[in-house]
C-alpha cells in the first residue's frame, strides 16, 4: 500500500469526508481513483457462443480494476454491483473469475451467462452485463472471495493427479485453474508449459455450439501439457461408470466439481456422499478428496407450507408457498436488495420478527424472534414476519 493510499484510507480523512466517504469524492474527479472501494472499467467484451440456439448467450468481460484490487486466486468469485437502468439502487450478483490468478491491480475476466436470476420480471444483472454493457462502463466490485481454490502450484507437491468436473457455466472457475496451471507451469520449449500433476478435465455442455472456450480447450487437449480434456454433450450425462473409466481411482483423487445442483448431487453420490436432509446442500460421510461449488441452492421440499408471510415494513402479505423469503417477496412485487442468491454474500440479510424459517442449504430450523436471516436461503415454516 502506498503512502497516498494509507492517508486517503485513514480515519481522519474518513471523518472529514463523512457521510459520503473519500471514495465518493475521488470518483467525482476520476472513476478509476479509489482509496478503499474497488471499481473496474470494462475494456473488452467477447461473445462466447454466438452460434448457440435455444440457450442463453454468454459473454466474457475483461475488466481493469482500480489499484485497490488485491488480486485473486484461481477458482474465486467476485461480487459485481451494477447501477441498473430504471432502478434507484445498485444491484449485485456473484460471478466466478474466469482468468488466471491475478496480482494487485491486474486485469481480470468474468465469463457470464445471461439468465433471469429470479428478479421478479425486471432487468437481471447477468442479462444486462451480457447484452447491454459497453466498453468503458464502470462496475463496482468486491475483493475476491471463496475457497474453491487449488492448494498447490504447477510445480509444488508430489505427482498426485487432479480431477476437475464441471457443467454449464461451472466451467469458469475450472478454466481459471487450468489457465493458472498452464501459465505458471515450467516451460517446455516451443510446446509451452507442462504441469507436474496429471489433470483430467471433464465438462458437460448442452451442445458443441453451446460450448464456451471451445477453441482454447481444443488447443489444451492437443498440447503436450499433462492435461486430458473430455467434453460431453447432450444426452452424454454424468455417470459413475464413465468417471471410473476415465479415472479408475477417482474417489481417492483430489477433485474439484462445479456446476448446477443436479450435477453436483450426482457427483456427490458417486463419491459416497449422501445428501441430508433430502435435497439440501449438506452431506453425510463427506469425502475429503471432493470439493464442490454449485450455482443455486437445491430445491428443498418442505411439504405443506401453510400459514401467511408478512413483510411488515411494506405491508405486503401473502400465502406461504414454501419458497424462499426472497422469492416470495419478489412474487409480491417487492424488490429487496440481494446479491448471490446462494447465501454467500450476505447482502440480503433482514430481520425476522416472528415465526420459523428453514435454511434451504442445511435444513436447520430457527424460531428465534428478531433474528437476522439471509432471505435468499430461508424458507418460512408456517406463519412468518420479516422487517421488509
Amino acid at each position: 500500500m502506498t503512502l497516498t493510499s494509507k492517508v486517503l484510507g485513514s480515519r481522519a480523512v474518513a471523518a472529514l469526508t463523512s457521510p459520503h466517504g473519500v471514495d465518493r469524492y475521488l470518483e467525482m474527479f476520476h472513476p478509476m481513483w479509489a482509496a478503499i472501494e474497488v471499481r473496474a472499467r470494462v475494456v473488452d467484451i467477447h461473445r462466447e457462443n454466438p452460434d448457440a440456439h435455444g440457450s442463453a448467450p454468454v459473454a466474457t468481460l475483461t475488466l481493469q480494476p482500480t489499484s485497490t484490487w488485491r488480486g485473486h486466486r484461481a477458482g474465486q468469485y467476485v461480487q459485481v454491483g451494477v447501477e441498473m437502468p430504471g432502478s434507484a439502487r445498485r444491484m449485485t450478483r456473484c460471478f466466478s473469475i474466469s482468468s488466471a490468478a491475478s496480482l494487485p491491480g491486474e486485469r481480470i475476466t468474468l465469463t457470464i451467462r445471461a439468465n433471469d436470476e429470479g428478479t421478479g420480471g425486471g432487468h437481471s444483472v447477468s442479462t444486462f452485463l451480457v447484452n447491454e454493457a459497453k466498453v468503458g462502463q464502470m462496475l463496482h466490485l468486491s475483493q475476491a472471495e471463496g475457497d474453491f481454490t487449488l492448494p498447490f502450484t504447477p510445480t509444488t507437491g508430489g505427482p498426485d493427479p487432479v480431477l476437475m468436473i464441471s457443467g454449464g457455466s461451472g466451467i469458469t472457475p475450472g478454466m481459471a485453474q487450468l489457465r493458472t496451471l498452464l501459465r505458471d507451469a515450467p516451460r517446455m520449449g516451443s510446446s509451452g508449459g507442462r504441469t507436474n500433476r496429471k489433470v483430467t478435465f471433464v465438462h458437460f455442455a448442452r451442445s458443441p455450439e453451446d460450448q464456451i472456450f471451445a477453441d482454447e480447450l481444443a488447443a489444451i487437449a492437443a498440447a503436450d501439457n499433462n492435461i486430458d480434456v473430455h467434453l460431453r454433450y447432450g444426452d452424454q450425462t454424468f455417470s459413475e461408470f464413465e468417471l471410473r473409466r476415465l479415472v479408475p481411482d477417482f474417489r481417492n483423487t483430489d477433485t474439484w466439481a462445479c456446476g448446477p445442483s443436479g450435477l453436483i448431487e450426482l457427483v456427490r453420490a458417486a463419491y459416497g456422499e449422501v445428501a441430508t436432509p433430502e435435497g439440501s446442500g449438506a452431506t453425510d460421510c463427506p469425502n475429503p478428496r471432493l470439493r464442490v461449488e454449485f450455482f443455486k441452492p437445491p430445491a428443498l421440499t418442505t411439504g405443506a407450507a401453510g400459514g401467511e408471510v408478512s413483510f411488515t415494513r411494506s405491508g405486503a402479505t401473502g400465502e406461504n408457498t414454501g419458497a424462499t423469503l426472497l422469492d416470495q417477496a419478489e412474487a409480491l412485487g417487492l424488490n429487496p436488495e440481494s446479491g448471490c442468491r446462494m447465501g454467500i454474500c450476505f447482502s440480503c440479510v433482514k430481520t425476522k420478527t416472528d415465526g420459523t424459517v428453514r435454511n434451504v442449504l442445511t435444513g436447520e430450523e430457527s424460531s428465534l424472534p428478531d433474528e437476522e436471516i439471509r432471505i435468499c436461503v430461508s424458507a418460512p415454516v408456517g406463519d412468518c414476519s420479516v422487517d421488509l
